[in-house]
Formats: C-alpha cells, structure tokens, sequence
C-alpha cells in the first residue's frame, strides 16, 4: 500500500502506517519542527510544506490511501470554535487533494468537537463530500484510552472507501505473528516526537526531563516547546494502527 499523509504533524499516521507494511510515498506539513522530525524518520518520503500551495496531480492514481488529521481548532473546545470561518478550515484543502490523487481509501481524523459544531454542519459536509467523490464513507469515535492511553482523547475517524476501486485485489492477510508487535506501545511513538519514554512520562506529571538526543540544530527551549506541542496535537497512532489492520484484513 503506497501512503500520503497530509497535515502529518510529526507522523503519527506515518507510523502506524509502517507497522501496517504500507509505505509512505509524500507527506505534507507546513510546521518546521514537524517537517525536520518527518525527514529525519522517513527520510525516502518526499516531503511537502503548505497544503494550500501544494499540486498533488503527480500522484495521480498512484497513492492506495490519504490520511489526514485535519487542523482540529476550528471545531475544538479548547479554542473559540469559529469552525469554517476560521482560517485553519482546512478540509477543503484536503478534499482537493483527494480529488486530485483518487486513491482507494481515505482516512480522516478530528476533535470529537466537529460532531456538534453548528449542529454537526462540518460532520455532515466531510461526509457528504467525500461520498460525491464516489467514496463510501463509515465514522466513528475512539478514544485514547481503548489502546492503553493514559488519557481519554475521543477523536472523531471518517473513513472512506472508493466505490469504483473495490475490484482491486487487496493485501494478503497477515496471520497474528505477522502483526507487528510494536504497534500496540507507546514507546515508539514517543520517541518518534523525540521524547525519551522518561521525558513522556514527565508531560503527565511524573518522570524526569532530560535533553533528547534527536534531531539537530534547534536550542533545548525550542525543541520542549515544540515537542509538548506536536505531542499534544498529534494522533495516536495505536488507534491508526487498529483501522490499518482492519484495511489489510478486508477482502475487496
């Protein structure tokens, strides 16, 4: 399976990906610190800035599937939740980008929030979208905690299928010692934010900090900074993991 993650943050979905045995082709993020963690990690993807400013035409009927944790303060309740009036409405950006590539499976991610915006108004309009763009479209809510969270985190997965592609043969199955083991830590994601396990642990009020040895040329201030941050809006990429696994179970 060939992987296009858009708004990939610090590659969460990049991640579960890999545990899937997909590979990620390119990748979109406009956050400097989020870009150096995604070349440093998956340095053979091709790596794009600005979505709004990106042509992905090049991936025409090339890409198996688009992932996207659209910017989620528009609809969150953490913020003033000015929804498609705010400037961070970016789905929009990603439904041309699914336009542009038509790939067999689209999977998107939001704050639970963009059930109840406006009466579910962007809820509605992501599906409705997608399902004119011939996908058939399932969404769920799935919180941290269901993979071993420490915290609750209910997120909002709209995952599409495309109607005209369904002939194409799919993934053979993987038996159960063909699962990735590591997929159901932490760990690795942790440290793919550059935390040690140690300075993770501290995010939630115990542990201690220390500097991490990843990535170069940013001072210690700016890289805890940036660090919690891209932690805090990330995905969790243990739950990606479990609808990946379910797309390379499924017999098309």
């Amino acid at each position: 399976m060939k992987h296009l993650g858009l708004f990939e943050g610090i590659g969460g979905f990049s991640l579960a990906a890999r545990w899937a045995g997909w590979e990620t082709v390119a990748w979109c993020e406009w956050n400097e610190f989020g870009q150096k963690v995604l070349r440093y990690h998956f340095p053979e993807a091709e790596g794009h800035g600005d979505i709004t400013k990106t042509d992905f035409t090049k991936y025409a009927n090339t890409i198996d599937i688009i992932t996207g944790g659209f910017p989620c303060q528009p609809y969150s309740a953490a913020g003033l939740r000015k929804g498609k009036e705010d400037e961070r409405h970016l789905w929009p950006e990603m439904l041309r980008a699914i336009r542009e590539v038509q790939p067999s499976w689209v999977v998107g991610e939001n704050v639970s929030g963009i059930v109840n915006w406006n009466g579910g108004m962007v809820f509605n309009e992501v599906q409705a979208d997608l399902e004119n763009e011939g996908y058939e479209v399932f969404t769920y809510i799935l919180p941290a905690c269901a993979k071993d969270a420490t915290h609750r985190r209910d997120r909002v997965w709209f995952i599409g299928h495309s109607k005209s592609k369904r002939g194409q043969k799919g993934l053979p199955k993987r038996t159960e010692t063909e699962q990735p083991t590591h997929g159901n830590s932490h760990k690795d994601f942790i440290e793919l934010g550059g935390f040690k396990p140690t300075i993770a642990t501290s995010f939630f009020g115990s542990g201690n900090d220390g500097l991490s040895e990843r990535l170069d040329g940013i001072t210690f201030s700016k890289w805890r900074n940036e660090s919690i941050k891209a932690y805090g809006n990330a995905i969790v990429p243990q739950v990606a993991f479990e609808i990946f696994k379910a797309i390379n179970l499924l017999k098309i």
